[in-house]
């Protein structure tokens, strides 16, 4: 199993990026399929899961209505659409995917917010 991710950058306040994590080696859909985050000198956070047959979403308060969440199954990827990002969006982010209560990581993809 690997997780891989890709997307991350520097930008401007106001920009967006969209970033992307191919999850190789498994052989069913996963169950759930996160992105986390993590800054420096503060404790990794979930921004976003979607999880379920149903594709059931939920978003940190800090990201609610600004980043988006999606799977392709077809491409066992994983997004996370990040819109008007803010200085406070600069860290690490992190693929995870969740299966048969196993979770496994990505190695990252680092967003730097700045003017």
């Amino acid at each position: 199993v690997q997780l891989v991710e890709s997307g991350g950058g520097l930008v401007h306040p106001g920009e967006s990026l969209n970033l992307s994590c191919v999850a190789s080696g498994f052989t069913n859909r996963p169950y759930g399929m996160y992105w986390h985050r993590q800054a420096p000198g503060k404790a990794r956070e979930l921004v976003a899961a979607i999880t379920g047959a149903d594709d059931s979403t939920r978003y940190a308060d800090s990201v609610q209505g600004r980043f988006l969440i999606s799977r392709d199954d077809a491409k066992y990827t994983v997004y996370l659409q990040m819109n008007n990002l803010q200085p406070e969006d600069t860290a690490m982010y992190y693929c995870k995917v969740q299966n048969y209560g196993v979770p496994y990581w990505g190695r990252g993809t680092r967003v730097t917010v700045s003017s």
